[in-house]
């Protein structure tokens, strides 16, 4: 079906192409991007971020999908964790919490405050054990109780119980704005047909759904968010704890999506009806047989690129991989019939890039290096410090680099060595940066300033020995 001559077919990049220009009557103010990365899944900014440690967890993702994109959780940390990411997003902005976050009469004023740490709010409804709502407690609530008291203050002797104001399941917004407006309330519970604890609006997300229009929110008002996985070892475990988390669409994330086992996860998860509500991404693929073999199995979306990335090792360790362009082009012509989205992923480099990609085929475009642009090679931000080396020389100065604006929550900076200057001038120094951009009588790949994000030239008389490490 796919017959081709090895050595006959046609290779084009992003720099190998230009789109022509044409004539248009449509301003830019009236461009619609909105497009699909999923056979269900819509986003008015075509835009996902990478699955990488340093670009994207919960942070990254409800920023993304509070500007019409969408975010991909790495799966790096435990599954535990990961789906603590997505569970937070998911979590961060509802138009209606269908399960929310709740406390009973009997716990003490230190156990909500630490409750409502946990999960950003400021406050939580009260349960009796039936689930039926009999209070509320918030910071207003317990504002005037002293450290010392909230291990012994209990959440009953605070709370709110009289005058509730309460609405009951599938109320309008425009209606839960007029009880906000009239009772000058931050919390509407929402009681169902025997009183219970049904959900809960707050005034807070009405306020951010007409602070970011275009949010990908899912069909409850709940920002989305993709989450990336494997095909072995505890790739099944931990898309059912995604699952359970709230995700709304998994990547199925590899080097060479054409695997078997790829295949093999597509479709165990397509066949089992608890994940009917989740869309899966299959990649990398690269060409039409790995595109028809992949909707075959069931993918929801394709992500394109095997190798363009700028930090991707596959082209020179492997010597595999197909120009995007082409790679995108020939993806297109399977999926598009097919009625599924693609991806571009990897090699992206200026925005002229996004849009070559969108012409060929691509219905979406994955980043990284523009979401981690203060990241060198997605792991370094612009951080440094100098050092006299001793295993050398006095003279010598060891240039670190330490990553800490991008890295992951919860984690200590990593601080690795990027190189050394050489001879004799003392340097003190605590910034770096690219020398792309200064007018230098010679070429040095770093380029060391005394002030912060100063551009300037390394003189001639040192010498640059960047350290060899992985990324």
């Amino acid at each position: 079906m796919y017959q081709r001559d090895p050595f006959g077919s046609l290779g084009l990049t992003y720099d190998d192409v230009l789109l022509l220009p044409g004539h248009t009557d449509v301003l830019p103010s009236e461009a619609n991007t909105r497009s699909r990365i999923s056979r269900r899944i819509s986003v008015a900014t075509p835009l996902l971020s990478s699955a990488m440690d340093t670009v994207t967890e919960s942070r990254m993702a409800i920023a993304l999908a509070q500007q019409g994109g969408i975010g991909i959780v790495h799966r790096n940390p435990s599954i535990a964790d990961q789906a603590a990411h997505v569970d937070r997003v998911k979590r961060s902005e509802s138009g209606v919490i269908a399960k929310p976050i709740t406390t009973t009469a009997d716990a003490t004023v230190e156990e909500v405050v630490t409750l409502c740490a946990k999960h950003n709010v400021s406050g939580l409804p009260v349960v009796d054990p039936e689930g039926r709502l009999i209070g509320i407690v918030t910071n207003r609530d317990i504002r005037f109780v002293t450290t010392n008291q909230r291990l012994t203050t209990l959440v009953e002797d605070v709370m709110t119980v009289e005058n509730l104001v309460v609405a009951r399941v599938g109320v309008s917004t425009d209606e839960a704005v007029t009880l906000f407006a009239k009772h000058r309330i931050e919390k509407l519970p929402l009681l169902g047909e025997g009183n219970e604890l049904a959900g809960l609006m707050t005034s807070k997300d009405l306020e951010k759904s007409e602070e970011y229009p275009l949010a990908t929110r899912d069909d409850h008002g709940r920002l989305r968010v993709g989450a990336a996985i494997g095909f072995f070892g505890d790739a099944w475990k931990r898309a059912q704890a995604l699952r359970d988390a709230g995700v709304d669409v998994l990547v199925v994330d590899t080097a060479n999506g054409h695997a078997q086992g790829v295949i093999d996860i597509i479709r165990r998860l397509k066949s089992d009806p608890s994940f009917d509500h989740v869309d899966v991404v299959g990649g990398q693929v690269a060409t039409g047989e790995a595109a028809h073999d992949l909707i075959e199995a069931g993918a929801d979306g394709l992500k394109v690129g095997v190798g363009p990335g700028s930090i991707c090792t596959t082209r020179v360790v492997a010597g595999v991989g197909v120009p995007q362009i082409t790679a995108i082009y020939e993806t297109a012509l399977v999926a598009r019939p097919a009625g599924i989205p693609v991806i571009a992923d990897g090699g992206l480099q200026f925005s002229g890039d996004i849009a070559k990609a969108l012409v060929a085929g691509a219905d979406a475009v994955k980043r990284c290096s523009l979401l981690a642009a203060r990241c060198s090679q997605g792991r370094t931000s612009p951080q440094a410090k100098s050092s006299t080396n001793p295993d050398n020389s006095s003279s010598a100065t060891a240039v670190w680099a330490r990553s800490e604006q991008c890295k992951p929550e919860g984690r200590r900076p990593r601080t690795r060595k990027i190189g050394t200057l050489r001879p004799t001038w003392q340097v003190t120094t605590n910034s770096f940066q690219r020398a792309s951009k200064a007018p230098c009588p010679t070429e040095v790949p770093w380029l060391v300033s005394s002030t912060n994000w100063s551009a300037g030239c390394v003189s001639p008389s040192f010498t640059w020995e960047p350290a060899l490490f992985r990324s």
